[in-house]
């Protein structure tokens, strides 16, 4: 990682300081030996201007290698501050996936204008991708990929692959499609260069295919390649037709937007597609405000609770000392339930039918996780505190009640959640932590009401 930051500032330099004695010749020059990724971290920190000046001064060779990299807000500039034709070049040298994603985050007229200096492959491409629903297999999938006929030989196959196989987003697997476009098989290129020639690909090609529809969840498109391995997997229509592929590298983009998205909910934050630095002070507070104000109206229950236990509270003050301890323990031992079970679900370890096996495990560490806490507590309480042992009473048991509940609610909300179609990591920290306080105190008064003879 070190090694990858210095390399990082190093180029950023090299490029800056070429840029700034407007030695543009060398620029392009030292640019066309670097990596597209490389360059495209360095413009992203970059203000618009000079990010703007490097791209126009790429060669055209490596010009759209380096645009896909690019944050999303950075990509919107470049294009909107090009030219029609220019930024039309740019879309025709683009995965069509990739500028399809772009695009939708366009002003329409920007759109349009971009479509229509585009090639009409380009167009029809796109504008194919921009029906699918957002976050579905459809979207984000994309349309270049190698189709063959089951009726062909090896050295016809291996001759489409000449013509057409620098286009596409991969050539290791190839895919037989009927007359109609039905998805038959599939066949991978190492296979065709172990076979003869005259050998009829339909002889030979994998009948067993793996596929998704166009409908699914991207979430669940990426757990699919995961699960069976694959670089790319096939996407049909409801017809089973062959429409687009989604690769690996589309699987790395999908994994980290919603595992940026559920750490986002997870912190009590709208999410957000752009960046930290990217992203306006106004868009941070509007991302943040919600959650913090329906946080802290569900947390006026916990004043609401303590102020109907004041009275009682008044005869032992010293109760009210350790509120806060037994709030933040319950709130930690309920997150940490959650975030396990959240990350299970994610993962397709977990489902709602095996709740009652879950909340059994927990159940079980929450025991030992309590009576240990509750041990360490007595003893720090008598030793250091030296407060009465009722008192000390009161406080380690409602410590091992407020650890089991916890742990107990921390484990069953996300599944409820999940099972009622709404995200599980909506409900891990904050919104748990506000539940499980209320249950603290609840749990600590009524345990203190009995033992204490409060009234």
């Amino acid at each position: 990682m070190e090694n990858m930051e210095a390399e990082e500032q190093e180029n950023r330099k090299i490029l800056t300081d070429l840029l700034e004695a407007k030695q543009y010749t060398r620029l392009r020059q030292t640019a066309a030996d670097m990596q597209a990724a490389d360059i495209a971290a360095v413009m992203d920190d970059l203000e618009d201007e000079d990010s703007l000046k490097i791209f126009r001064l790429l060669p055209k060779s490596m010009a759209a290698d380096v645009f896909a990299n690019l944050e999303i807000d950075d990509q919107q500039y470049i294009i909107q501050s090009l030219s029609e034709k220019e930024a039309s070049n740019v879309i025709d040298n683009l995965q069509s996936d990739d500028a399809t994603d772009l695009l939708e985050e366009m002003p329409a007229n920007v759109v349009k204008k971009i479509l229509a200096n585009a090639r009409p492959d380009t167009r029809a491409d796109i504008n194919h991708l921009l029906r699918y629903p957002e976050d579905s297999a459809g979207s984000v999938m994309t349309v270049e990929f190698v189709d063959l006929k089951e009726n062909m030989t090896v050295q016809q196959a291996i001759d489409r692959i000449r013509k057409i196989g620098l286009d596409k987003e991969t050539i290791e697997i190839c895919y037989v499609l009927d007359r109609e476009r039905v998805l038959v098989g599939t066949v991978a290129l190492r296979y065709l260069l172990i076979h003869d020639k005259d050998d009829v690909i339909g002889d030979f090609m994998n009948e067993n295919v793996i596929s998704i529809s166009t409908s699914t969840d991207q979430e669940e498109a990426a757990k699919m390649l995961q699960k069976y391995d694959l670089n790319a997997m096939p996407v049909v229509d409801r017809e089973n037709r062959m429409v687009g592929i989604i690769t690996i590298d589309d699987v790395v983009d999908i994994m980290e937007e919603e595992a940026t998205e559920d750490i986002e909910k997870m912190a009590a934050i709208v999410p957000s597609d752009k960046s930290y630095f990217k992203t306006s002070i106004w868009e941070t507070y509007k991302n943040r405000i919600p959650w913090l104000l329906l946080l802290m109206i569900s947390a006026t229950f916990t004043g609401a609770i303590i102020t109907n236990f004041e009275n009682a509270l008044s005869k032992y003050v010293v109760l009210t000392a350790y509120i806060p301890m037994l709030m933040d323990t319950g709130g930690n031992a309920g997150s940490q339930s959650s975030v396990s079970i959240i990350r299970g679900i994610s993962l397709g370890e977990i489902e709602f039918r095996e709740l009652p096996k879950a909340i059994w495990k927990e159940l079980r560490v929450a025991v030992m996780c309590g009576a240990t806490l509750a041990v360490c507590n007595f003893a720090k309480l008598l030793l250091l505190d030296r407060i009465p042992v009722t008192i000390a009473l009161v406080v380690c048991l409602t410590l091992v009640v407020v650890v089991i509940m916890s742990k107990l609610i921390g484990c069953a909300l996300p599944l409820l959640a999940a099972k009622v179609h709404l995200d599980p990591a909506v409900m891990a920290s904050p919104l748990i932590t506000t539940i499980v306080d209320a249950v603290s105190l609840l749990t600590y008064f009524n345990i203190a009401t009995r033992l204490l003879h409060l009234s």
